[in-house]
């Protein structure tokens, strides 16, 4: 299934791009996608606990299943003040 990926914050700098596609098996989670990422851009593993996920809009656990179509968004915690 095609999805489009998009990062925000250090995980954009990271990967050097803010949004791709990516297909994924039929069944992919949202965790899938993001271990996907990571197995291209290992730097990023050191986030995979502190990660924030949506998909079409809304917040998500990684456990959710993704559908042909599907944005999923990856964010890192942040802070501010």
């Amino acid at each position: 299934m095609h999805v489009t990926v998009r990062l925000f914050a250090r995980l954009h700098e990271l990967a050097g791009q803010a949004e791709f596609a990516r297909d994924l098996p039929a069944g992919s989670t949202a965790e899938d996608a993001w271990r996907a990422i990571v197995t291209d851009h290992p730097e990023m593993a050191s986030y995979t606990r502190a990660i924030s996920c949506a998909v079409n809009a809304s917040y998500v656990k990684l456990n959710r299943p993704l559908a042909e179509g599907d944005e999923v968004v990856f964010m890192p915690p942040v802070s501010g003040g």
